[in-house]
């Protein structure tokens, strides 16, 4: 059994990757072009979100901090993805494999939290109007937001560094697309103590998953609850809309996590957790900034002011050269 210090100068291979030159190329192109619409569209919502004034409202407040949570979220696994989709050696130490769990989980749970707080806010916005205003401040949602990104990045700590005392021996390709928990956790030295851990950490994910999801559900049902009592349809419809942009998102985001962490003893090939993992890490993201602007009148119509401007300013200057 190799010793934890001489662990930590060990190298995974990720193996889930095309080895082939035109495999690797034909994965490349559509993942770059994934991850520059990801990084491009939530700076754009974050912009469109700060330049208008009429939208410094708490539901784009919590709008463009998802947006700024996505962009990290995606950058700590999809750069290293496109670099080894184009490397020969398709590796990386066991050092950044930690870093890359730790970011991208501390992210995603920041996420998940923001998630819930956003579903509070619309429970807010919908079931108590009048209130809403004098609850929902501007300190509260910075409060809010803070507080979600507390316990997205402390919560991983624990596993992290028990990962990293960790002796890992035999074997170091690793079956996935980046580096996560359960993958990682298959490479180490089996003993009692690593299976037991296993489970545990299968535990955490699964309480983690569903007390966001039962607040979520909870509030939505307190939504629904007081939607059917408006009298009018086009009130019942005004006040869903509000709604349906966070709903998808947390369907489609939730839906493959869930796959992926709340399946404690059931295993599935390398190719359906290739997919699951790209489902939660690659194309949800992707999905998100569609959502929040095509889903929503009003950030399409600022967008729509700003690109106006923009065509304009570049004609004048077009002119005066």
């Amino acid at each position: 059994m190799e010793s934890p210090n001489q662990s930590t100068n060990q190298e995974f291979i990720f193996s889930a990757f095309p080895y082939s030159w035109e495999g690797s190329v034909i994965c490349f192109v559509p993942l770059l072009f994934i991850y520059t619409f990801i990084v491009f569209g939530n700076l754009v919502i974050i912009t469109v979100v700060q330049l208008n004034a009429h939208l410094h409202t708490p539901m784009y407040f919590f709008i463009s901090a998802l947006s700024f949570l996505e962009i990290w979220y995606t950058t700590s696994t999809i750069p290293k993805m496109l670099t080894s989709l184009l490397s020969e050696k398709k590796s990386i130490s066991l050092n950044g494999c930690l870093l890359q769990m730790y970011f991208f989980h501390s992210t995603g749970i920041s996420e998940v939290c923001l998630l819930t707080a956003m579903a509070f806010d619309r429970y807010l916005a919908i079931c108590s109007p009048l209130h809403y205003p004098t609850i929902m401040t501007p300190r509260l949602c910075v409060q809010l937001t803070l507080s979600c990104c507390v316990c997205g990045f402390i919560t991983p700590l624990p596993e992290i560094a028990w990962i990293s005392t960790l002796p890992f021996c035999g074997s170091n390709h690793l079956e996935h697309i980046f580096c996560d928990f359960l993958p990682v956790l298959r490479l180490a030295c089996t003993d009692p103590q690593a299976i037991i851990m296993i489970q545990v950490v299968d535990i955490v994910h699964a309480v983690e998953i569903i007390i966001a999801v039962m607040l979520i559900f909870l509030s939505y049902v307190g939504i629904v609850t007081v939607i059917l009592r408006i009298q009018s349809a086009d009130g019942r419809r005004k006040a869903f809309s509000t709604c349906v942009s966070h709903l998808t998102v947390f369907l489609l985001f939730f839906g493959s996590v869930a796959l992926m962490y709340l399946r404690f003893s059931a295993t599935y090939s390398l190719f359906w957790d290739t997919v699951i993992a790209l489902a939660f890490a690659v194309l949800s993201p992707f999905f998100n900034p569609i959502i929040y602007s095509l889903r929503n009148k009003e950030i399409k119509e600022a967008i729509k002011k700003h690109w106006g401007q923009a065509k304009i300013f570049f004609h004048k200057t077009k002119d005066l050269k």
